[in-house]
């Protein structure tokens, strides 16, 4: 499964926005300028997690976004199912109905969508204050 820049930019923007700590509201153009995105791209972003309620704006001198919750209550899951981001790792779209003809599931579909949910489970259980902390780091290679 791969996250399209939708997902990546949205949970690098929330993250840029948690890592602020809420002193101040955080201009758009200030986050694209640290985070090296477009300022229109993440303008539509920040519409979506506005309106899913994960930030809030205020307009006027010094206005700007903030985070609507806390950084230890908005896992990176939330943010990217804000910008309707899908997390599944199948190519059908779940259910009863498969992705070969006549909506039978391939010999994969069972795998990809165990993969999807956790996935799923993972981010869910990262939160933008894990991120902003550090507290993600590679698990140990294992010995071949």
């Amino acid at each position: 499964m791969q996250l399209s820049t939708k997902g990546r930019y949205a949970v690098m923007a929330m993250t840029d926005l948690a890592g602020r700590g809420g002193e101040r509201a955080v201009s758009v153009a200030e986050i694209a300028e640290r985070q090296q995105i477009s300022q229109a791209y993440l303008e539509q972003l920040f519409a979506r997690l506005r309106r899913r309620g994960l930030v809030t704006a205020s307009r006027g001198p010094g206005g700007g976004y903030r985070l609507a919750r806390p950084a230890d209550e908005t896992s990176v899951a939330d943010v990217v199912i804000a910008v309707d981001e899908p997390l599944r790792a199948i190519r059908c779209a779940g259910g009863a109905t498969g992705c070969m003809k006549g909506g039978a599931r391939c010999l994969t579909h069972d795998l990809w969508e165990e993969t999807g949910r956790q996935i799923r489970n993972y981010l869910a259980s990262v939160s933008l204050a894990d991120v902003v902390a550090g507290r993600l780091r590679p698990a140990p290679a294992e010995a071949a």
